[in-house]
């Protein structure tokens, strides 16, 4: 079936819908990673990706980072940690784990890996420690990097899909890992043990200076914890952090091999937009694969003939009498006996009813009834038609900054997803690049 004319102003040419079923069947894409700013569907995005491939065949690992656990219950598991866990009911010949990160326990894997165990065991009891695996900014997004590198080192899957940190800056997911990497290989720590080696007033000066250091940089990390808990620390992870610096840019490099492909997941609205075009613009001067653009939540009609200004003007018609609901001006039109236009004047064959009769009150109130419901069904076309003009004009807006990137639209569903057929239905929407249902989009 043809597609209807009316419909296909808010249709992107086909040269800039994303094609996601070539991206996730090719073999040499290893990881997609979908990241965006916060509450525009990056976990469901993930999840549906993650599913869709397994059921055309791939092995995939679906990593999340997502506090609200949806992915889990969306997934039939009763809850997802540190390790991954299989999906069942999975269609075709494909696999699927997902697993959500534990950011301290990640940080925990790392010291035992790289430490034996009395010197793990001092690290890990350690309040500095404690402090910053728990709670220091940017740790969420390195320990994501972290178990990234961890998975693929594996080679057990031929799909990674990764769920970005629901973090205030989508940047904050470039970002963090350098700056925790230099933090712990980097000039401050060394301030921080320089009081150790000195000892006397010039150690207490050097104390000053990096307690006003971290103060002012790293923000409030440890409170009222004394420098002895931070030498303790350096003093017992030795040479144990010495790969962070190194295990960041092997991970960065990761991101920007040809077998990574970076989807930025947005809703069509002006903020989430803004921090998308950010986005594309970072991963373009980081030199990273960029597949796309996700645009979730889109709204659309089947009665877009009918204008918002035009849906207005019928309901202030109704609403307010015009000269056809006059009295003067029914005749004809309105509880009129004959409305089929006989020769004859009505009201020479019947009496007209008497308008203070209980009947013609009744039918009048009906009337009005009807009127009201009609005007007020009307006004809510109005208003969801100006919210379509409102988010073609945000995605005008952001097609014109940036022609280059493909896009993907979902349309808005009435619900959360919550189970895999859920999921399911959002690959296939996913997979039509469209906002309309991937099986009138086919016909």
């Amino acid at each position: 079936m043809s597609p209807d004319p009316a419909h296909t102003h808010h249709r992107l040419s086909p040269a800039r819908v994303l094609a996601l079923d070539p991206l996730i069947d090719d073999p040499k894409t290893r990881i997609v990673v979908c990241c965006g700013s916060g509450g525009v569907g990056k976990t469901t995005t993930a999840a549906a990706l993650g599913l869709r491939a397994a059921e055309r065949g791939r092995k995939v690992v679906v990593l999340t980072i997502d506090p609200a656990r949806r992915l889990a219950q969306s997934m039939g598991i009763d809850s997802l940690d540190n390790t991954p866990r299989r999906v069942k009911d999975v269609d075709g010949e494909g696999q699927l784990d997902a697993m959500m990160l534990d950011m301290k326990r990640t940080f925990d894997e790392i010291v035992e890996a790289h430490a034996d165990a009395e010197r793990a065991a001092a690290i890990l009891n350690n309040p500095f420690y404690q402090s910053l695996s728990a709670g220091f900014a940017g740790t969420q997004e390195y320990m994501a990097m972290e178990k990234l590198g961890q998975l693929r080192a594996r080679d057990e899957w031929d799909l990674i899909v990764v769920d970005t940190p629901p973090s205030r800056s989508a940047l904050d997911f470039l970002d963090a890992p350098k700056r925790l990497g230099s933090f712990l290989d980097g000039r401050l720590i060394r301030l921080l043990t320089a009081p150790a080696k000195l000892g006397g007033r010039a150690g207490m000066k050097f104390l000053n200076v990096g307690m006003s250091m971290m103060t002012g940089t790293l923000g409030k990390l440890l409170g009222g914890q004394l420098l002895k808990d931070v030498q303790t620390f350096v003093a017992a992870m030795d040479t144990t952090f010495g790969g962070f610096r190194t295990r960041a840019d092997a991970t960065y490099k990761l991101l920007q091999a040809p077998g990574t492909a970076f989807l930025v997941v947005a809703a069509p609205e002006r903020d989430a937009l803004r921090e998308a075009a950010y986005f594309v613009e970072r991963l373009a001067a980081e030199d990273m694969p960029l597949a796309g653009l996700v645009l979730n939540r889109v709204h659309g009609s089947g009665a877009d003939r009918l204008s918002a200004e035009r849906a207005l003007a019928a309901a202030e018609n109704l609403e307010e009498p015009r000269i056809v609901d006059q009295e003067g001006g029914k005749a004809g039109l309105r509880n009129s006996p004959d409305t089929y236009g006989s020769s004859e004047s009505p009201a020479s064959e019947t009496p007209a009813p008497d308008e203070g009769s209980p009947a013609v009150a009744e039918n009048t109130e009906k009337e009005r009834s009807v009127d009201q419901l009609t005007a007020d069904l009307l006004r809510l076309h109005a208003e969801r038609m100006q919210l379509l003009s409102r988010e073609q004009r945000t995605r005008d807006r952001f097609t014109a900054l940036h022609p280059e990137v493909a896009v993907a639209e979902v349309a808005a569903l009435p619900g959360d997803v919550h189970d895999l057929a859920g999921l399911r239905d959002i690959g296939n929407r996913l997979a039509a690049g469209r906002p309309e249902l991937p099986e009138a989009a086919g016909e």
